[in-house]
């Protein structure tokens, strides 16, 4: 009897011990995350780009710097699945800052041109970026007076492991160095627990979930706080039936009259796109 009884103790601590050792590998659920955007360092950049270019307007930037933000942090929400992503603005919350800014654009002639992303309920109306990982294609839903749902390839992007490693929202992540093929540099980090090749701003081509991800050139950065696993696909909601639908270059080619004359080249486009994406 004592003999049958050790037995069950010990197959039951082997059975403990065997379960243990293998961790949870969700490929669907949610992501919270803080993007973070440092405002003025991005700001005293685009301003000394445009004065070497443009005198006038580069000085014109700098006067409205003492009055943006810092920096200020947008909540977002990533829904994964193994097949796709969908990245919108968190409706829980609103965005943060340290101070309240307004950036304007300006056009042709000096006059005063504002881009407005409008936000509507259930972000209906907000920028949505959508990726679908087993066509390698993305859609950008997003709201400039008129909504406008634009279709654009993946981009390709080439990535450098490390052996930097860094916990983020409670998991071990890996850092790798990435560069786009217009030679914007990336710096993210993604963890194998999450086998599903994406990550935010449709940041792809890891062996795992990126949860963070950094973007130095453009001041931007995204960084996990919160992952909830589940058993749902991805919400197919977020598509507004009345956005018009077109290729980008196209939306690039309605919009070219806020683009000076000697800059309508596909690395301007680029720039566009960089924008609308991260």
């Amino acid at each position: 009897m004592i003999k049958t009884y050790l037995i069950c103790i010990i197959c039951c601590l082997l059975g403990s011990s065997l379960q243990g050792q293998y961790a949870y590998f969700g490929n669907r659920g949610t992501i919270h995350f803080d993007k973070v955007t440092y405002t003025k360092a991005r700001m005293r950049q685009l301003s000394n780009e445009m004065s070497s270019k443009m005198p006038d307007r580069g000085a014109g930037m700098m006067e409205y710097l003492d009055k943006v933000p810092d920096s200020y942090t947008e909540k977002l929400t990533l829904f994964f699945d193994e097949h796709a992503t969908v990245l919108m603005q968190d409706d829980s919350s609103g965005t943060t800052a340290t101070k309240r800014g307004t950036m304007r654009n300006r056009g042709r002639g000096g006059s005063s041109q504002r881009m407005r992303f409008n936000q509507g309920p259930n972000n209906k109306n907000g920028k949505v970026l959508y990726q679908n990982l087993k066509t390698s294609m993305a859609d950008i839903q997003l709201d400039i007076d008129e909504k406008y749902l634009l279709s654009e390839p993946l981009d390709s992007i080439t990535w450098r492991f490390t052996e930097e490693f860094r916990s983020i929202a409670g998991i071990s992540c890996r850092r790798v160095n990435g560069a786009t093929k217009d030679s914007l540099y990336l710096i993210a980090y993604y963890t194998e627990e999450i086998p599903v090749s994406a990550g935010p701003a449709l940041s792809h081509g890891l062996p795992g979930m990126i949860l963070g991800l950094v973007i130095p050139e453009m001041h931007i950065q995204y960084w996990a706080t919160h992952i909830a696993y589940g058993n749902n696909l991805v919400p197919s909601d977020w598509r507004d039936k009345k956005a018009k639908s077109m290729k980008f270059g196209e939306f690039t080619d309605l919009f070219g009259r806020y683009m000076p004359r000697n800059r309508q080249n596909e690395s301007a486009k680029k720039r566009i796109l960089e924008q609308l994406v991260y």
